[in-house]
């Protein structure tokens, strides 16, 4: 967990970019909802103080508020940093190429993810997330290499890892997801699904059975 200085670091760093009238602010404020229905330019021109700033990053960080975010870090050991040794690569964050606006709607509406930001008006980049996963969306106008992919069969662009991959099945299927694959037992150790978004990117649903693969 980041410490209570780097999300304070966060809160002013979101001031700033108010007050320089970058767009992607938008999205993050609309996480509140009492401001779900404002525009970016209403956003924009809103008085935008820095403990509505800290109100957004607790939200993003999971608490209910600045003071429960707080409370966290306090709780949370305290390791130092490391000098020296090899160099660890913490994370990789997938980035679809999508129509930006639509693609951020269905993975709310339909796959239930957060929408972190939307940049730009028009949206052209974005990211969406949900536990501890997180997408990232790029502006084309035509989904050429989702095109591309749909020729070879089974391939998919992403993969996620689930805790419970049959609840997340049961919780999408009324939703209207469509799935190119629905839930299956495989061979190679896990059970699966795949869902395809509104422009023919696939993804994986799946759990790993732990014990088939010691």
């Amino acid at each position: 967990m980041p410490t209570l200085e780097t999300y304070r670091k966060r809160a002013k760093l979101l001031v700033r970019w108010h007050r320089e009238g970058n767009y992607s602010v938008g999205g993050r404020v609309r996480q509140l909802e009492r401001y779900r229905s404002l525009t970016d330019r209403e956003v924009l021109a809103l008085k935008f103080t820095l403990t509505l700033a800290q109100e957004i990053i607790a939200t993003e960080a999971g608490h209910q508020s600045w003071a429960e975010l707080k409370f966290a870090s306090a709780k949370t050991p305290k390791h130092p940093r490391e000098k020296t040794g090899r160099p660890l690569l913490k994370k990789a964050i997938p980035i679809l190429f999508v129509r930006v606006t639509a693609s951020a709607t269905f993975f709310r509406e339909k796959l239930g993810f957060a929408v972190d930001f939307l940049h730009g008006l028009p949206p052209f980049y974005g990211a969406v997330s949900r536990d501890g996963v997180c997408l990232h969306l790029r502006f084309v106008g035509r989904p050429f290499f989702a095109e591309a992919v749909a020729q070879e069969k089974e391939l998919i662009l992403g993969s996620i890892e689930v805790a419970n991959v049959q609840a997340l099945f049961e919780e999408f299927k009324p939703r209207g997801v469509e799935f190119p694959q629905k839930i299956k037992k495989q061979a190679w150790g896990g059970t699966d699904f795949q869902v395809r978004d509104p422009d023919g990117n696939v993804l994986s649903f799946v759990t790993y059975d732990h014990k088939d693969r010691d």
